[in-house]
């Protein structure tokens, strides 16, 4: 991104702007930068981007060799950057491109470590990390599992035969050998026997007494909370080995769980309100891929409309929100792999993807990551009510073409029911797919007859198909579907605003007959046309009609 673009976008998470700066505060500045994502630092800047120039830091100019060699020595460890000068508006300004800590976490020789977040002003700083963020962040960055680690004084004692006796059980009934296994064996098996010691941590997290784990692993508390009003609200701390908590926090869900049948032609299908598999893959994330190093409990709450497992620690290195149906890093490779040898996982390693299915399949949205943090993992599951001409027509579907659609081909049918239509580029952008896969998606499910296409070129939209309607016994819906004319729906909108002055999306709404999503598309081509403008935020959005004059 050019040195314009940056001062135009502000300070942010991976920018930091300073007017001035000594030698000390700049290694902290670019170590603080480094124990997050990396990003990019320029002196010479004020926090409000204007460019006030960089003072020469070597006599009667800067160096900008120099200046990196200063950084890659009074950090610990040595961390090298790209350092440049630039000319702007005249003036001069450092410009230091900061790696992310690869290993971190990243320090100043005189021993400060910090992190950046966005503070409660709502801004970017730099605050300092305790030692348990050091200790967690330098073993997920190294590669090192905290399951491995020694748990110093323990002793065979301290491990509860029941547990492995419940791991046996549970290797037997998914067909895994272990469940034959001595209980020193399974030990080996899975490693969790140190070389120095006879226990590592891993092992009382598996198999420890209560009070082992309270004394081992401190951090290894759970939560359920039954947040709806009534008989079946509750608030119920766990601590226990991580099989034991699994099987309670099961069990507290599936007390909880309600089921509806639906019937589609002489087939009756049951539907949860949460899914085995959304319960057991989200319940099972938490407890592997938390961060025992890390303060807090996992949290597992059922509300009217959300199931939600928070747990602490972020998303472990090359995971994000955008790519985790892609990627499978577990934080403790230890933990997850007995779990998937107990079967309380899928073994392939894809779990998270599983969950995304069985909440499309079961006519609901898709699980949410949104919420999660560098200090957090949340997983949000909608619990609203089931669409149920979505249900009928894959149950019916896929039982005349024996062969079930694919995640992504879910995905693309969800997102185009909701919205009435989209064009490949709307699908692009909301499924977070690279326009070619969003093509080739739409082409086949066009070939399979749950598409069509409407109009040409780049304002091609996608709608479902008549079939669909009649698989999902609503044949009128496809009617009002394909009769909504875009154009026509835009020269509504022109006419009330022109008549009226203005209009807001839910007016837009009720005027087309469409639903407020496909208000919102209709009039975000008005305003990428220059035809409308938005006006306000939130409650007070309202278009108007485009100034000749700006235009």
């Amino acid at each position: 991104m050019d040195i314009q673009s940056v001062l135009d976008a502000g300070e942010t998470l991976t920018t930091e702007f300073k007017s001035a700066i000594n030698d000390r505060d700049l290694v902290r500045a670019v170590a603080c930068l480094a124990n997050g994502d990396g990003g990019l630092l320029l002196i010479g800047v004020e926090d409000d981007g204007t460019v006030v120039g960089a003072a020469p830091r070597h006599g009667t100019h800067t160096d900008p060799a120099r200046l990196a060699a200063l950084i890659q020595a009074t950090t610990e460890p040595a961390l090298a950057v790209d350092v440049t000068v630039a000319l702007v508006n005249s003036r001069e300004i450092i410009r230091i491109d900061v790696p992310r800590a690869d290993p971190g976490p990243i320090g100043t020789k005189d021993g400060v470590f910090t992190r950046r977040i966005i503070n409660t002003t709502g801004k970017p700083a730099c605050v300092p990390m305790t030692a348990h963020e050091i200790v967690s962040m330098g073993m997920v960055m190294r590669g090192q599992d905290f399951a491995a680690a020694v748990a110093r004084g323990a002793a065979p004692d301290d491990l509860d035969p029941h547990e492995f006796n419940r791991f046996r059980n549970l290797c037997r009934a998914a067909g895994d050998d272990l469940g034959v296994l001595s209980d020193g064996d399974i030990l080996r098996a899975l490693g969790l026997v140190p070389l120095s010691d006879p226990l590592s941590l891993g092992a009382i997290l598996l198999f420890g007494t209560e009070e082992a784990v309270r004394r081992w692993v401190p951090n290894a508390e759970f939560l359920f909370h039954d947040l709806r009003p009534g008989k079946m609200s509750a608030n119920t701390p766990i601590v226990a080995p991580l099989l034991r908590a699994a099987k309670t926090l099961h069990d507290l869900i599936d007390q909880r769980n309600s089921v509806i049948e639906l019937m589609a032609g002489i087939h009756r299908i049951e539907i949860s309100l949460i899914p085995s598999v959304t319960r057991r893959e989200a319940v099972a994330n938490a407890l592997v891929h938390r961060d025992y190093a890390a303060l807090g409990p996992t949290a597992v709450q059922i509300t009217a409309s959300e199931f939600i497992v928070s747990n602490p620690g972020g998303f472990p290195p090359g995971v994000t929100t955008a790519n985790i149906l892609d990627q499978s890093r577990p934080r403790s490779p230890i933990l997850a792999a007995a779990f998937k040898r107990a079967g309380l996982v899928e073994r392939k390693g894809k779990g998270v993807n599983d969950m995304f299915e069985q909440q499309l399949r079961a006519g609901r949205d898709v699980p949410d990551y949104s919420r999660s943090s560098a200090e957090s993992v949340v997983v949000t599951v909608p619990l609203g009510n089931a669409d149920l001409d979505l249900v009928r027509f894959l149950l019916t579907w896929e039982n005349q073409q024996q062969q079930p659609l694919s995640l992504n081909e879910l995905r693309l049918v969800h997102e185009v029911k909701s919205a009435g239509s989209a064009t490949s580029l709307e699908v692009a952008e909301a499924l977070n797919l690279i326009p070619a896969s969003a093509r080739s998606l739409l082409g086949r499910l066009v070939e399979a007859g749950i598409l069509e296409a409407r109009g040409v070129g780049r304002s091609r939209k996608f709608h479902l198909t008549a079939r669909f309607y009649d698989l999902a016994q609503d044949r009128n819906a496809y009617v009002r579907v394909k009769g909504a004319d875009p154009l026509q729906q835009e020269r509504m909108i022109l006419d009330y605003v022109s008549a009226y002055g203005s209009i807001t999306r839910s007016q837009a709404a009720q005027l087309c007959q469409t639903t407020p999503a496909q208000a919102r598309a209709t009039l975000k081509r008005l305003v990428d046309d220059g035809r409308l403008t938005l006006q306000g935020a939130r409650r007070g959005a309202h278009y108007v009609v485009t100034d000749s004059r700006s235009r």
